[in-house]
């Protein structure tokens, strides 16, 4: 009679370990940072985290980091699918690089990555606004990138397609860098501002692929393409600088 007693508190308290644990590594689909945040809380929207970094531990692949207010979320490395949205801020969402990258996406092949109404500033002292390393699909939207050295590399170990919506890309050495050999890698710049950077369009392989609609680009060389690459505009750009020009093309049906 003992030892069946024992047993079943032995059980009982292994079903109150298990009910306490599990919600610690539980992650949630959104999740939120704030200026006054602090990243032991469970980044939940009444007990947002300071960083993204310290979100996106938090948050389950697919899901989402939000931001609650303006605020400096830190430097951050993306290795699952995951949307970054700050926009409809009263203020900026900042991400303040003082050396190296301001965010790294080295996710898998099929992953998508979304960054929304992100300020992302290099101070003029660190390598690349956005490092798209590895994904399938990377959209940045109403985004600002500024004093890198690259503004936004697509560098990538496999072929990914990035978008870039409605963003200013400004003061960097080079604005949009595309292409690793022999990997193919597609860049559509879709009304974006491309302003002062040394180089605002840099193809870097014959084989990427950079796609132009709507976008504003002076200030500096405006496309250089030494290597063969395909560079494709709806014919509706402006463009005032040195370099190649692009094939003029009308968008398949």
């Amino acid at each position: 009679m003992k030892l069946t007693r024992t047993l079943a508190a032995v059980a009982a308290f292994a079903t109150t370990v298990l009910l306490f644990a599990a919600p610690a590594s539980a992650q949630a689909t959104r999740t939120w940072v704030s200026g006054v945040g602090d990243d032991t809380s469970p980044c939940s929207r009444t007990a947002p985290c300071k960083t993204f970094a310290g979100a996106i531990v938090k948050t389950a692949a697919a899901g989402e980091v939000e931001c609650l207010d303006p605020g400096g979320f830190g430097q951050l490395t993306i290795t699952k699918s995951i949307t970054i949205n700050c926009e409809n801020l009263v203020g900026r969402a900042g991400v303040l690089a003082g050396a190296g990258n301001g965010i790294v996406i080295s996710a898998a092949t099929t992953d998508k990555v979304t960054l929304i109404g992100l300020d992302i500033d290099g101070l003029n002292t660190s390598t690349n606004g956005v490092n798209v390393v590895q994904a399938g699909n990377v959209a940045i939207l109403d985004c600002l990138i500024y004093e890198f050295t690259t503004g936004v590399n697509v560098q990538p170990n496999s072929g990914v397609k990035v978008y870039v919506q409605n963003s200013t890309i400004r003061n960097n050495t080079t604005g949009v860098l595309n292409g690793a050999a022999s990997i193919p890698s597609t860049v559509e710049l879709d009304h974006v501002v491309l302003d002062s950077n040394a180089t605002n369009i840099k193809m870097n392989a014959s084989t990427a692929t950079m796609m132009l609609t709507g976008n504003t680009i002076t200030g500096g060389v405006g496309i250089a393409n030494t290597v063969g690459a395909t560079v494709i505009s709806f014919g509706n750009n402006a463009i005032k600088g040195g370099g190649s020009a692009p094939t003029q093309t009308v968008p398949l049906e």
